[in-house]
């Protein structure tokens, strides 16, 4: 049977996830339905499963995307050599990447407890990848004695949680620009592990 018009999926299914994302973030998961995200993109509710059997595998879909996005943009950014490079630039990493995308970030954290049991392992295996990433910075910092932290992995999730929650205030020409952000968070994270000024 051929799609209707405005349905094709190299257009429409970019168009549902987008709608979805926006509409999970404004309003949460379990408030919006099928159909009021094929409103939103302009489609009869039936459409939808061209492009996506439900909306659990709708939300898995969007912060999978989110997550390995976000692997592959700290695979292959600069990362520096000594353990407070590495910590910096993986400060700095964070706020920006994290920065661009305010709606998948809050997805990512808020919308956890709406997967279910299998995705959310699926999720979890992701973060901890990231998690990790971080983890080894500050166990290197540890061994070279440059960083004093009494638990790398309590080190790690406080660390992030106090990254990602720039998401929560930051407003674009508000009064610290995003580059401002960076310097001051880049300055609590190695005071955070007991780097001197000059460290680096």
């Amino acid at each position: 049977m051929a799609r209707k018009t405005g349905s094709h999926s190299e257009t429409t299914g970019p168009r549902v996830r987008a709608a979805a994302l926006r509409l999970f973030a404004r309003a949460g998961f379990a408030a919006v339905s099928m159909r009021r995200i094929a409103a939103e993109v302009g489609v009869q509710a039936g459409a939808l499963y061209l492009y996506t059997p439900d909306k659990q595998t709708l939300l898995f879909d969007l912060m999978k995307s989110h997550m390995e996005d976000l692997l592959r943009a700290w695979d292959v950014a600069e990362k520096g050599k000594t353990p407070p490079e590495r910590l910096e630039a993986f400060v700095r990493f964070h706020i920006r990447f994290h920065l661009e995308r305010p709606d998948a970030v809050f997805i990512a954290y808020m919308e956890l407890r709406n997967l279910t049991p299998e995705n959310f392992q699926r999720i979890e295996i992701l973060r901890k990848t990231y998690e990790d990433a971080l983890e080894d910075i500050l166990c290197a910092g540890q061994v070279a004695g440059v960083f004093s932290v009494p638990d790398t992995k309590l080190a790690t999730m406080a660390l992030i949680a106090m990254l990602t929650g720039v998401n929560t205030w930051f407003r674009e020409g508000g009064r610290l620009s995003r580059e401002k952000v960076e310097e001051i968070y880049w300055d609590m994270a190695r005071k955070a592990v007991g780097v001197e000024q000059s460290g680096g």
